[in-house]
């Protein structure tokens, strides 16, 4: 494909990509105020346990409008996720063989539903943070939560969480194309855990040790889960290896 065809094909599949999150944003502009409601439960919740002032201050005039939009581009970002990733594989795809093709379009297919679960453990901890943090508020205190703070703190949260549930399929799929060996995991599997836990602290916009836990525990478990998966698949290609070489050494 010329180099002016290549842009043409990237410049149109940025502008579907595009208008997929302009559509989920559109959904998220409709649905903010459940969105909302469900992102501030947790801090009434917390100011009714701890019978404190714990609120969401919209401090300046159009601070209210920049949330919503800000909330609704960060639902449609979410909403289109499986879209704006394919357009990703469309883009890529023509320049693979058909092995490298069904590795990336099995990439996507479980990188998508791990995107999700990181999601949904995300919003299982967020619970849980709002309330460890509002807790440090000193007796007859109150805490004013800047409403940007909070979409920021969130935001970091989720894609936190949701990102490093991908990681994963990253392992399985370079195991699968031969790039990096099970055993160069499993080697390094103590330094993996080392990595992972500070991966968690610093990625995790909360200093508790609950969340950075939430996060950490699932890792490990996935890290070595992806071992197992890239090692069922590196057999069957060094089975297939070992039978073309003895075919070979017989002809």
């Amino acid at each position: 494909m010329p180099l002016r065809a290549h842009l043409r094909e990237f410049r149109n599949r940025l502008i579907y990509a595009a208008i997929g999150i302009a559509v989920g944003s559109v959904i998220g502009w409709f649905v903010y105020e459940p969105v909302f409601e469900a992102l501030q439960a947790p801090i009434i919740s917390a100011a009714q346990e701890q019978d404190a002032l714990i609120t969401v201050n919209f401090a300046g005039l159009a601070t209210a409008l920049d949330m919503k939009i800000k909330v609704s581009l960060f639902v449609g970002v979410v909403l289109s996720a499986p879209w704006w990733l394919y357009q990703l594989w469309a883009f890529v795809a023509p320049g693979l063989v058909k092995k490298e093709k069904r590795y990336t379009a099995g990439f996507l297919a479980a990188a998508i539903p791990l995107f999700a679960a990181g999601i949904a453990l995300a919003w299982w901890v967020y619970p849980k943070a709002v309330s460890i943090l509002t807790g440090f508020t000193p007796e007859g205190g109150s805490n004013f939560l800047d409403a940007q703070m909070l979409m920021t703190f969130t935001m970091r949260l989720f894609l936190a969480f949701g990102i490093a549930f991908v990681f994963p399929v990253v392992m399985v799929f370079l195991s699968w194309a031969g790039l990096v060996r099970t055993k160069t995991w499993l080697k390094g599997w103590r330094w993996a855990i080392v990595i992972i836990f500070i991966a968690a602290a610093m990625l995790t916009p909360t200093p508790d040790v609950v969340t950075m836990m939430s996060m950490a525990g699932p890792m490990v478990a996935l890290y070595f889960g992806a071992i197992g998966v890239a090692r069922l698949g590196e057999k069957r290609r060094d089975k297939k290896r070992a039978a073309a070489a003895l075919d070979d050494a017989e002809a």
